[in-house]
């Protein structure tokens, strides 16, 4: 790799550069976590040598990179060794101060003596300034000979400063913030760029940590081994990156934590903390405070962020340790009524002045005293603990990691939901987590001040009535209303997508996936919002089942001016609470007018409308000026600023209000100003729940749409909604939008709407960098498009449409159909359309060349005007390479490459199940099973010869039919991590899908509607995919496994780390895939084209010298051999195909999936309507014949003689010379860098398989004493130890009982299994019939996941101590 491309980010400049679709800022990481610790605080060394155990038994929760010797990262904190550090500052004449009174650590400096002496002498500089003095530098022995070539490559000098006060004695708390202003300053003075980090400064703690693996920690740091070094505590972590880079510094633990997990919510975090050091004030920091500022670092990652921010309340004094971790990291209070009242008066308060740090988390921490561990609300991250009699604790992701005596064990425990687990050491006690929690609530009357200060709706002076009052709403009829035209609005939107949610109080569900033109290519006026595309949660962090979950969830919200962080008062909690971020009409009249009660809280209107006469520099002004209006508003004491499109009319157009929004927000954060202000706006434009997010995720408090508002009172009026109150069916709506934001909050892992709301958890699609630097600053938009001018340009012409002649009283006619969601002659384009489907099956049905190339020709032609592939054109040069087309593979041997989506049993017939299955058979290819599960008997050939058997057997959330014969009966295994239609949701299937038959597939009840939970309840994080890949290796190592993947930024990094978990294959999925059922929000507005994210993994993988070891595939609305050759230009070897083959089995394209009734018998489980299927094999043989016969010409006149040559050469595509884009300009070069130039020398397609080490697993040393067995049925017994790197056990042993018995095993018991011991992760999993496991100990998570007939018991040792019922011995 070359220097340059490893240049310019972060630390040492260690990550590449940004550069084609790779950007460093979206790495990611996840880890194994624990400690142990003496609780009397007794010190020694034996307890740092247990602590080796402990971290380097949970190396299978890292990872390492191309050669084994490179760790992601690895470290430990400990209390400071006095003792040692005294002897080994002797050394170089110093003389130590006594404990407390001094600070040494760990500080990472160039190579470069020169460089490191200028770094040494800053130092030293700033610390004098701050009543300082550094005495002394010590060098820390390393042992560089053992590091990879990779973290050598950026291998710091360590050394160690003696600080201390330069005169005075301070007191230790003003040590402490001396220390922080200094580390702070010195890296900001300094900077990365000089390879300056400091792992720690403190007077109790140091950290010793790197790019180690954990086995390299002590072998690297010879003072570890010292005996000298004694310690009371040891607080380890193993990371697991994604990526192979040198990362020194992205090591944990930090300063006084370590995470294992991922913040969902960091953008928004990070945000508020900026606007909050306008308002910081510390009586203990004085105005040394502002040099600590940015608190949080730019180039750190999400737990270096919450790291700084617990520092800084602790050291402020404000707060102690174990109570900051509550205020970052609360537990889910809001819908617990069980929880004691001072107590959730203490989260109450603590809501009022920080949002949570959301997302998955297990925190340990300490401080020297203090040492515990902090569990999210939702118990995303498994944490076990042991007590031993002689008074120690061991802590950490799994049991087993320190072998203890069972009798010395005297409770084992694991840390519960948003609970907290602490020893505070100088009570020499386990604090109990309700009595400490407690105790703080109770050092101060917190229900008192809620009580007194908090403002809520009902208090406010003008009643909040639901109402809206006939004389509130004109005499136009809704389908004439201007307004209407001017805000954007259909009657499409209204009866399929408003209509539904006004009614039945909930979004609905559509079908098919989104074929329609994106916003940054349609001529047509687009709002904004359909620019933002939401992310998700996959891999690095789970999503939240907003169903089965919904009591941790919580739309409350306070707004209004925030206190100062650094204080505890009762004026913190007056700020206005509320229930709903959507405002009723009444509703926002009373907060209007809430200073005639509150008399400080003034409120300031902002007209957000501009004169259509000024045109487009109109619209550019209008948003600078409602800026400089909200910060003028502040300045002259307003505490609720409101944006208002009320004032539209004939002669004013409309800002949109997701722009003047997001404007206004970023300008006040940039000044500091946001959190003096509740942003609330009142506007026409937003109606649907992908609009309010849209506008919370960019800041605004609340939002009141009162065109919605108006529109039920006319239609109630009209008697189009009719039966019920017009205030009820304005109740039902809001709560259909509220249930959207549960749902889209839901998909990134989130769960409060405090964390959400401007946490920018969107990508822009199609928008310029203009417009994101004035509107949504941080928010990726890789492409480019639509400028203001363009934005201002749409507003103009909805104006012009809505008053033609200008006019107020001209009749308009009625709002249209526009066809954005179903396919209307004249409205939007879309992908598919009647020509394209009625071609597609005449030319497989009958064999018709013309019809064929009819089809090929009308499909190009809306893939160009829909799609970012259709800017593209394949640049053939001069053909000079070209090879004759008899020299190019044949089409059998390329059509192995291609397999069909995984469509469930259930979802589609069976008739078309197996009509699919068979055509990839006879091709040699793949069809995949969808997560319905499969008949066994589909594997058994037919009459002649033909297989219906699915090659793919997917696993996904639901586990639907996930057996052991399941999985050992199948060529590929496909973990379904997201879906392009429906990304960070789960699979739905109606219950009148939910035939007898599909109910014994899938092993569930006939008529129940099955709604699969996201894919989280075994995949936390990186690692827990890690342990999937290996439990299904270890169910079948014959077949590959794949993760299925959906495009968003970021999904190169996140491929990256699936590569390292060793999956076989990726696959890279686009929005537009198609889904049996799904709500319109999530099939319109989650994912991004694949080309996207084909792109940013292909590159991303060869940057990392990951891409040799894995298969790519990409799979999203594929069409023609134009589509698959860019698809392999941009890096895919392998292409999914779905509605293509449906079409060719008689699909039409109605998207009615859902409903049970397929005209054609497709997608019905209706017998009578299966009947009238008339597809067949050959149809989709002959649909992959013509594909393929046209991709080999494509391919001999690039010169390609086989498809593996063709895969990744992005310099033979282009964009096309005739590509018009309306409303700016798309940039497609990040996109069509080639790979190969990034890093010249590494693969670019799959040369070599994973190593997945099934051979050292414990199933196959068993294996040879027990194969006999299990495949005979003769029965036998084996006893043996078993320890938690032993993972997955039983899983390769039912096998061998599935592919020689089948679903029905052997009889019970036929295999016994005595096991003593603490177990691996999934013991038991997929477990056989015929297979008994029985466990004397206690064993990790996932214990008989997919149990499959077998038998599995666990219990206590015989030699406990312990009351077995009180105590946990098996999960998380």
């Amino acid at each position: 790799m070359s220097q340059d491309s490893l240049n310019g980010y972060g630390w040492a400049e260690s990550l590449p550069g940004k550069q084609g679709l790779y950007d460093p800022s979206n790495e990611r990481d996840a880890c194994g976590v624990g400690f142990i610790i003496n609780i009397k605080g007794e010190a020694s060394h034996s307890l740092l040598r247990d602590s080796e155990h402990l971290l380097c038994n949970m190396s299978h929760r890292g990872a390492t990179g191309a050669d084994s010797r490179d760790g992601d990262g690895a470290g430990v904190m400990t209390s400071m060794p006095h003792a040692f550090m005294t002897k080994a500052f002797h050394a170089l004449g110093c003389t130590l101060p006594p404990s407390g009174q001094y600070a040494v650590g760990n500080v990472f400096l160039h190579p470069d003596a020169d460089t490191r002496q200028q770094s040494q002498c800053i130092f030293d500089h700033i610390a004098g300034e701050l009543g300082l003095h550094c005495v002394a530098w010590r060098p820390v022995p390393t042992n560089s000979a053992i590091l990879g070539p990779s973290g050598s490559s950026k291998e710091p000098v360590v050394m160690q400063p003696l600080v201390v006060a330069a005169a005075e004695h301070l007191e230790e708390g003003a040590f402490q913030r001396r220390l922080f202003i200094l580390r702070k300053r010195a890296q900001r003075d300094i900077g990365f760029k000089k390879w300056f980090y400091v792992c720690s400064l403190a007077t109790r703690n140091i950290v010793y940590k790197g790019q180690l693996t954990p086995e390299q920690v002590p072998e690297y740091y010879a003072d570890l081994r010292d005996p000298d070094f004694e310690t009371h505590f040891a607080l380890v972590h193993s990371r697991f990156s994604t990526n192979t880079f040198p990362s020194w510094e992205r090591a944990q633990p930090f300063n006084w934590c370590a995470h294992n997990g991922e913040i969902n919510t960091l953008r928004g975090n990070k945000n508020w903390m900026r606007s909050r050091e306008g308002l910081l004030k510390s009586k203990a920091f004085g105005k040394d405070l502002e040099q600590a500022f940015p608190i949080i670092d730019e180039f750190g990652s999400d737990s270096a962020a919450f790291d700084s921010v617990l520092e800084l309340l602790v050291v402020s004094g404000v707060m102690t340790m174990p109570e900051a971790v509550m205020v970052m990291v609360p537990e889910a209070w809001q819908n617990n009524p069980l929880m004691p009242a001072e107590k959730r008066a203490f989260y109450e308060w603590a809501s009022c002045i920080m949002e949570p740090w959301d997302g998955p988390a297990l925190f340990t921490f300490s401080d020297g005293r203090y040492c515990g561990a902090s569990l999210d609300r939702n118990g995303l991250r498994p944490c076990r603990y042991y007590v031993t009699a002689d008074g120690r604790m061991v802590c950490a992701s799994e049991v087993g990691t320190v072998k203890i005596d069972p009798e010395m064990v005297v409770e084992k425990g694991r840390l519960m939901p948003g609970r907290m687990l602490l020893v505070d050491t100088r009570a020499g006690k386990i604090v109990d987590d309700e009595m400490l929690k407690l105790q703080f609530a109770r050092q101060r009357p917190f229900p008192q001040w809620i009580k007194q200060h908090q403002i809520r709706l009902e208090h406010l002076p003008v009643p909040a009535a639901k109402a809206l009052a006939a004389t509130d709403i004109d005499d136009v009829p809704v389908s004439r209303d201007r307004r209407l035209r001017i805000f954007g609005y259909s009657s499409e939107q209204l009866s399929l997508v408003l209509g539904p949610m006004i009614l039945n109080g909930k979004e609905p569900l559509g079908s098919m996936g989104n074929d329609s033109v994106l916003a940054c290519l349609d001529s047509a006026p687009r709002l904004p919002y359909e620019y933002f595309r939401e992310l998700f949660a996959q891999v690095t962090n789970p999503p939240i089942d907003p169903i089965r979950e919904k009591i941790v969830m919580s739309l409350r919200c306070h707004i209004g001016p925030e206190g100062n962080l650094l204080d505890v008062s009762e004026h913190q909690a007056h700020r206005l609470s509320l229930e709903s971020p959507v405002l009723t009409i009444p509703e926002l009249e009373s907060i209007r007018c809430m200073s005639a009660k509150y008399p400080k809280w003034v409120s300031t209107t902002i007209d957000a409308t501009f004169d259509v006469a000024e045109g487009i520099a109109g619209y550019q002004h209008a948003l600078d000026r409602v800026c400089e209006e909200a910060q003028q508003a502040i300045a002259d004491g307003a505490k609720i600023v409101v944006l208002s499109d009320r004032a539209i009319g004939p002669r004013r157009a409309a800002l949109s209000m997701l722009l003047a929004a997001g404007a206004v927000h970023h300008h006040l954060v940039a000044t500091k100003l946001r959190a003096r202000v509740a942003l609330i706006v009142e506007t026409g434009e937003a109606r649907e729940t992908h609009h309010c997010c849209v506008l919370v995720g960019y800041g605004v408090d609340a939002i009141c749409p009162y065109m919605v508002y108006e529109a039920i009172g006319k239609l109630h009026r009209e008697n189009v909604l009719c039966g019920k109150p017009v205030a009820q069916l304005i109740e039902q709506y809001r709560q259909a939008i509220d249930d959207g934001f549960r749902k889209v909050m839901s998909k990134m892992g989130i769960s409060t709407l405090q964390s959400y709301k401007g946490a920018q958890i969107f990508e822009a699609l199609g928008i310029s960098s203009e417009v994101i630097n004035k509107c949504f600053v941080g928010t990726a938009s890789r492409v480019e498009g639509t400028t203001l001018e363009g934005f201002a340009a749409d507003a103009l012409a909805r104006h012009d449409l809505a008053y033609a002649d200008g006019s107020d009283e001209q009749q308009v006619s009625a709002i249209g159909d526009e066809g954005e969601y179903n396919w209307r002659k004249g409205g939007a384009k879309h992908v598919n359309t009647p020509t394209t489907v009625a071609s597609l099956q005449d030319a497989v049905r009958t064999k018709n060349k013309d019809a064929w190339e009819k089809y090929t020709q009308a499909s190009m032609d809306a893939v160009r005007d829909c799609t970012l592939r259709g800017l593209l054109e394949i640049n053939y040069g001069d053909e000079s390479s070209a090879v004759p087309l008899d020299e190019v593979e044949p089409w059998t041997s390329i059509a192995r490459r291609f397999c069909t989506g995984a469509m469930s049993y259930g979802s589609i017939s069976k008739e078309a199940h197996t009509a699919l299955a068979v055509a990839m058979n006879k091709l040699g290819g793949k069809s995949n099973s969808g997560e319905g599960g499969e008949d066994p008997e589909r594997s058994i050939p037919r009459p002649n010869g033909d297989s219906e058997r699915s090659a793919i057997k997917q696993v996904a959330s639901g586990r639907f039919g996930v057996t052991s014969n399941y999985l050992a009966d199948a060529d590929e295994l496909q973990i379904k991590m997201a879906q392009g239609a429906k990304a960070g949701e789960g699979g739905e299937l109606l219950g009148t899908k939910v035939s007898k038959e599909i109910a014994k597939t899938r092993h569930t009840t006939p008529g129940v509607t099955l709604v699969s939970p996201p894919p989280h309840h075994d995949i936390y994080s990186i690692e827990d995919l890690k342990q999937l890949i290996f439990d299904l290796k270890s169910a079948n190592k014959q077949a590959r496994v794949s993760v299925k993947l959906v495009s968003e930024v970021g999904i190169g990094v996140v491929a990256s780390g699936v590569a390292k978990a060793l999956a076989d294959n990726i696959l890279i999925a686009g929005h537009d895939g198609g889904t049996g059922a799904a709500r319109w929000t999530g099939i319109k507005y989650a994912g991004l084209p694949w080309e996207l994210g084909l792109a940013e993994t292909h590159q991303t993988l060869v940057l990392n010298d990951l891409r040799g070891r894995v298969v790519l595939q990409a799979d999203g609305q594929l069409k023609t051999a134009h589509d698959v050759a860019v698809a392999a230009l941009l890096g895919a070897e392998e292409f999914g195909f779905a509605t293509v083959p449906l079409i060719t089995l008689g699909c039409v394209y109605l998207r009615r999936c859902h409903q049970n009734n397929c005209a054609v018998g497709v997608a019905t489980q209706d017998p009578v309507l299966r009947a009238k299927f008339r597809g067949a094999p050959e149809h989709v043989i002959n649909f992959f014949h013509y594909l393929v016969e046209d991709l080999r010409l494509i391919m001999a006149r690039l010169g390609f003689r086989t498809l593996a040559e063709m895969v990744g050469h992005a310099e033979h595509l282009r964009m096309r010379a005739d590509h018009h884009v309306p409303k700016g300009s798309l940039d497609l070069s990040m996109l069509l860098k080639p790979a190969h130039s990034m890093r010249p020398g590494v693969p670019t397609h799959c040369v070599i398989s994973q190593d997945h080490q099934i051979e050292r697993r414990l199933d196959s040393r068993l294996l040879p004493q027990l194969i006999e067995s299990l495949q005979t049925g003769k029965p036998a017994e084996v006893s043996s130890d078993i320890c938690n790197t032993d993972r997955a056990f039983g899983a390769l042993l039912s096998y061998h009982i599935s592919k020689s018995h089948g679903l029905d095993g052997l009889p019970a018991g036929t295999v016994r299994l005595h096991l003593r011991g603490s177990a691996g992760q999934s013991l038991g999993a997929f477990l056989a019939p015929g297979l008994a496991i029985d466990l004397e100990g206690d064993a990790n998570d996932y214990v008989g996941k997919g149990l499959s007939g077998g038998q599995l018991a666990v219990y206590p040792p015989r030699s406990s101590t312990f009351a077995a019922g009180d105590n946990i011995i098996v999960g998380n």
